[in-house]
């Protein structure tokens, strides 16, 4: 069952566009959202809650127009962008004290589990916080009213490496019934290695692939080769990096010419990233 239907969104802005995006996110998995800052990753997200409005297409959570039962639909979203960043003289349960009044399912057993997993004092003021402890008690709220969608935005920035893997481990948590979904953006590999079923991949406003995270690394390889053959390739590849020994770039499965004097060797999520990053980048030389 799909629990989020994008269907060709569009918004234009002075020097950036979503343009036709679209993907579909099933009951009881993870989805990574991927693409380089200012791909579009916070647009899109964002016009998933209406927090910014879009020219055109349709989006369905649940099953419902996004817009016609917007209400319904937040009373079983948890969204975290960021850490907490308002009133900063408010102490931590000054704030939950607001929150919770807006969500029916308001579960305050979960939120003081989740209080003493993260060790947040409740009696701190968000200023003396550090930006962990904000992006975790962000997170604190958003997992605390019975949600069954959860829209992250870079959840596990700021955090130390055992943290991140507390939270990785939640996410675990969270989709072990079948009945919740995750999308999240991120730019840490790792992550996305840990815990991520499907990989929607966003590029210049558009989206280049939407689909199981195996499939994705699996459509891409990494090829290298000499300069004569970079000559007659170059424009078969996403990007590529010369050296003084030649050249290496990442293709599409499809492109791959086994007639070549080249290498063909597998690509990893990290490979795909990087080389879509440099994607219309001048070459890089690198110096060996």
């Amino acid at each position: 069952m799909s629990v989020l239907n994008i269907q060709k969104i569009n918004k234009t802005y002075e020097n950036f566009k979503l343009k036709n995006v679209s993907f579909d996110l099933e009951k009881g998995y993870i989805m990574g959202f991927i693409g380089a800052n200012g791909a579009g990753k916070t647009t899109t997200l964002k016009s998933i809650l209406n927090m910014i409005h879009i020219e055109s297409g349709n989006i369905n959570v649940f099953g419902m127009d996004s817009k016609k039962d917007e209400l319904s639909i937040k009373q079983n979203i948890g969204c975290m962008f960021g850490g907490i960043d308002f009133y900063p003289k408010r102490k931590i349960k000054s704030i939950t004290g607001v929150v919770k009044r807006f969500y029916e399912k308001w579960d305050e057993e979960i939120y003081s589990k989740y209080l003493k997993k993260f060790k947040l004092d409740e009696e701190k003021k968000v200023f003396e916080l550090s930006n962990g402890m904000k992006v975790k008690y962000s997170l604190v709220l958003a997992l605390s009213h019975g949600a069954k969608l959860f829209i992250f935005d870079e959840p596990t920035t700021g955090l130390d490496p055992a943290a991140r893997d507390d939270v990785l481990e939640i996410f675990q948590e969270i989709i072990e019934d079948g009945e919740k979904s995750i999308i999240f953006s991120t730019h840490i590999v790792s992550d996305l290695e840990k815990c991520a079923d499907y990989i929607t991949y966003i590029d210049n406003g558009e989206i280049i692939a939407s689909t199981l995270k195996d499939e994705f690394i699996d459509s891409y390889r990494m090829i290298r080769g000499s300069k004569e053959v970079l000559k007659r390739v170059k424009y078969e590849l996403i990007s590529h990096k010369e050296n003084s020994f030649g050249f290496k770039g990442l293709i599409k499965n499809e492109n791959i010419n086994k007639d070549e004097d080249y290498e063909i060797f597998e690509a990893d999520l990290e490979d795909i990233m990087i080389y879509y990053a440099k994607r219309g980048v001048s070459d890089e030389r690198i110096t060996l």
